[in-house]
């Protein structure tokens, strides 16, 4: 890949923001709300040291949103001649005429817009060309394979680049944007042969290449990973508790966020409806968000409607401080925006019981006896009612220990329990996305098995 360098400028972007606006205006809408973006990067896959893909993208549009009073339309367009922004302008302009009025649409207050917004440090431009890249995958997948002979196949190793800027602005005035990058590096090793076989994977992604864990580390780790996965064993239905392993704990952290944003809520379609101040986790609980951390995934110095964002507690001691919520959904439910248009930016997940050494071998001891999840299949959670089973495979643990691997199983339970019977969060602290947490223990599931 080159070096990455985009074919538009932020400047350029901005001129072309305030053109799409005064198009706009001239067109007799009320508001208007832009949004251009490019991005560009590279992607391959290696596998048993072969070349399977190599992809460049590169890609831009511009979306714009027209305000007729109340009434709102559409359009988008990837080409950027004048015309085009003119002709994106009508298209939107007439599906608003079109429309029916709604009450909650409309821009952001203009004292909720991020004016001055600061620069996080979020674009880290990794310049590797494909040969590079094919290199960097193969120690991957050759350090899976030196990792132990029980390694026989792989699913592949893969690098990701990726770079994109974008600019937002609003005929209130707003108008602001920012480059950024996400690296990944991955690999899928099999181990064993025949229908005995297991595969597992790993992998590290950071805005910054040079924060990328090392590919012998990624591949030996997933190799190892996969090893222990042999000759695993089924359990019968019982109940226990359950170690969810800290990548899957972001997951529960995740189905929180969805249970108490903003969506979800006016639809009535929430098993955490009306939690507002609501004792829904134990109180040693915390979940804090910080859109503001340098550098970080889902740092943000503004939300997709250039509402300034802000460090909160989401979480304080158990209890719901705050939905997540954009300037619609926030109207719907006769509340306030809380910078969330997109989703949630940079969460954590914490324990005040947490000690330093609460290591991931500590929490198997906390653990003492029960079952260890590694691994989820399917989509198995009702957000309506919380209600949650989903296949899973993982480890059975005695006295702290882990006995024996064990798939083919279904775990089981309700959301608004699970989420308050938290015993335990770890210090062995992973980010997933935007999410970070340690391995979570609750105190019981029903596992479904022979």
């Amino acid at each position: 890949m080159s070096k990455p360098v985009f074919t538009h400028t932020q400047d350029q972007f901005k001129q072309l923001a305030q053109d799409m606006l005064r198009f706009a205006r001239e067109k007799g809408a009320s508001d208007a709300a832009v949004e251009i973006s490019e991005g560009g990067g590279l992607a391959i896959s290696v596998r048993k040291g072969k070349v399977e893909t190599i992809e460049q993208n590169r890609d831009k549009g511009i979306g714009v949103t027209v305000y007729i009073g109340q009434k709102r339309g559409n359009a988008s367009t990837s080409d950027f001649s004048q015309k085009s922004l003119s002709d994106t302008v009508d298209a939107a302009y007439n599906i608003a005429r079109f429309t029916a009025e709604d009450d909650c649409a409309g821009l952001p207050e203009a004292e909720l817009l991020e004016m001055n917004p600061r620069d996080f440090k979020l674009f880290y431009p990794w310049d590797i060309t494909a040969e590079q890249a094919i290199a960097l995958a193969c120690r991957a997948e050759d350090a899976a394979f030196a990792t132990d002979k029980r390694i026989t196949n792989s699913e592949g190793a893969h690098v990701h680049v990726q770079h994109s800027h974008f600019i937002a602005a609003n005929s209130r005035g707003f108008i602001g944007g920012y480059p950024s990058s996400r690296h990944t590096v991955s690999v899928v090793p099999i181990a064993g042969r025949g229908a005995r076989m297991q595969r597992d994977d790993w992998y590290s992604s950071q805005r910054n290449a040079k924060k990328l864990a090392s590919p012998e580390t990624i591949g030996r780790y997933a190799a190892e990973r996969a090893l222990a996965r042999l000759n695993a064993k089924k359990l019968d239905t019982r109940k226990c508790p359950v170690l969810f392993e800290a990548p899957l704990a972001a997951g529960l952290l995740g189905s929180f966020v969805q249970a108490v944003s903003g969506g979800a809520l006016y639809r009535k379609s929430s098993f955490l409806l009306d939690s507002l101040g609501q004792q829904v986790l134990p109180k040693h609980v915390q979940i804090l968000e910080n859109p503001h951390q340098v550098g970080a995934i889902g740092a943000a110095p503004f939300d997709d409607e250039g509402v300034k964002t802000h460090q909160r507690d989401v979480v304080k001691n158990g209890v719901v401080q705050g939905y997540f919520l954009s300037c619609y959904s926030a109207r719907k439910l006769g509340m306030k925006t809380t910078g969330n248009a997109g989703g949630s930016h940079h969460l954590s997940m914490t324990s005040d019981l947490t000690k330093r050494g609460d290591n991931f071998a500590a929490m198997l001891k906390k653990m003492g006896t029960g079952l260890l999840v590694t691994e989820l299949m399917g989509q198995g959670v009702n957000y309506v009612t919380g209600d949650y089973s989903r296949g899973a495979s993982g480890y059975w643990v005695e006295n702290g220990v882990i006995q024996y691997p064990v798939e083919e199983i279904t775990i089981a339970g309700n959301m608004k329990e699970m989420l308050s019977q938290i015993v335990a969060i770890g210090a062995d602290v992973l980010l997933r996305g935007s999410k970070q947490t340690g391995s979570i223990l609750l105190e019981s599931m029903t596992v479904a098995g022979s």
